[in-house]
């Protein structure tokens, strides 16, 4: 019987750990138990010393990123696959194969922690079988990375996906693909209630942390190389907030005003919620989301940059629940959505999610729509955005609400009655892929 999460790690903390089979445990329980990496990394990182939390991420994430690669290299390096009560030290092999392609670890140490994962997880005489996979694959890497060039799996998406892009894009999907298997650059929101982005970016030089300036976006710094956050000037006092491009636009785009009633649906993490307050911080902003426990990090956020929201869950179909008849000034709603723009900070994305979704996630988001436009005052404000790509929940969508609600008129800045709404792609020194669209009632 394959170990459980809880038999898994009493065994780990009873001995030594072994880092190569926890990740692999964690890729289990994403592939085989449909789990996301945000929820399992976090749970798994307190159990690794601090030393190695970043590395457990590289692997796990290293994995999603290029997951059809390695399924194709095991095919060629293996007679059968493993199935069953052994489909761990499937994913332990490739823990293993992703180290020897893309880490600079060398290659004995990645060899024996990876062997040796057999023995934390139980399996001791498989410890040959996995030696001998991956030693073959030293003495073929080259050979095999070739073919591999010339096979499907180079493109690293599932079919489904692939072909939606390549339909919705199909002058630049490549270029698509290629930003979504990139590690994600990383980007800062400055808190401008304490500094201005110039200023900002003078404290980033003063701590040799290399970055640039994006004249296109009022709030936004790019780090040339990730850091950690408690490397960052004034990071504990508010001074700055990570947060992609892409996604800063929202509250700009919402133009929020103090003493302002504003709605944040859709909320948890609270990024977007906290730079609302930012703009405005003497506005009433009510943040829901339908997940408690995502909720506690927007209140985390709130209390890091020393902001005052409401927080409730609740679900954006029945505002009637939690809005109690109160009508807004603004909404923001970052609606539920396919997540196709933010592959390359979430690639377990692409194994988690199914072409049948996506009809599915446009029918919820219209379901949304609909149920909290009676909740915005007349002359008010709606910015919906989405982290998708997809034509089908982004203009597509927008076009067919406005088509139900006549007193509902698109902001020019953001499109046209025929293509509504701004569509961002992901880029590979850019933001993620995102869209808006701005809307008002009549």
């Amino acid at each position: 019987m394959m170990l459980t999460t809880a038999s898994f790690f009493n065994h780990t903390m009873k001995n030594t750990y072994n880092l190569r089979s926890i990740a692999a445990q964690a890729i289990t329980q994403v592939l085989e138990q449909g789990q996301s990496l945000s929820t399992v990394i976090p749970e798994l990182q307190q159990r690794v010393s601090d030393k190695d939390k970043a590395l457990l991420q590289e692997l796990c994430f290293g994995v999603m990123r290029v997951l059809p690669q390695l399924e194709w290299f095991i095919t060629q390096l293996m007679a059968k696959p493993l199935k069953g009560k052994q489909r761990i030290f499937h994913y332990l092999i490739m823990v293993g194969l992703y180290q020897l392609i893309y880490t600079r670890i060398p290659e004995h140490a990645a060899l024996a922690e990876t062997v040796n994962g057999a023995i934390n997880l139980k399996r001791p005489q498989l410890k040959g079988l996995i030696n001998g996979v991956l030693r073959q694959f030293q003495r073929q890497q080259q050979e095999l990375i070739e073919r591999e060039n010339n096979h499907a799996s180079q493109y690293l998406h599932p079919q489904w996906l692939l072909e939606r892009i390549q339909k919705s894009y199909p002058e630049n999907w490549q270029n698509i693909v290629d930003a979504n298997n990139q590690k994600p650059p990383m980007w800062l929101r400055v808190n401008q209630r304490y500094h201005t982005v110039n200023e900002y970016f003078t404290l980033l030089e003063e701590a040799n942390i290399e970055a640039a300036l994006d004249a296109d976006h009022p709030y936004a710094i790019r780090l040339l190389s990730p850091c950690p956050v408690n490397c960052l000037p004034g990071f504990d006092q508010g001074w700055v907030t990570i947060q992609d491009r892409s996604a800063q636009g929202c509250a700009a785009l919402l133009n929020p005003c103090n003493e302002e009633s504003i709605l944040d649906l859709c909320a948890a993490p609270g990024g977007k919620t906290t730079h609302i307050l930012e703009i405005a911080p003497k506005s009433k902003v009510l943040a829901i989301d339908i997940d408690e426990q995502r909720l506690k990090r927007v209140k985390e956020n709130l209390q890091r940059l020393n902001l005052y929201a409401v927080v409730k869950a609740g679900d954006g179909r029945f505002p009637h629940e939690w809005a109690a008849g109160e009508q807004f000034d603004r909404i923001l709603l970052d609606a539920p959505c396919s997540a196709t723009g933010v592959i390359r900070r979430h690639p377990d994305i692409k194994w988690l999610r199914r072409n049948e979704d996506i009809d599915q996630l446009v029918t919820l988001q219209s379901e949304i729509l609909d149920a909290i436009w009676p909740y915005l005052k007349k002359s008010g404000t709606l910015v919906y955005a989405t982290c998708s790509i997809l034509p089908q929940e982004n203009n597509e969508q927008i076009k067919a609400f406005l088509e139900r609600h006549s007193d509902a008129v698109l902001s020019s800045e953001t499109g046209s009655q025929e293509k509504p709404g701004t569509q961002i792609i992901p880029e590979i020194a850019g933001g993620d892929g995102f869209f808006y669209a701005r809307i008002t009632k009549q």
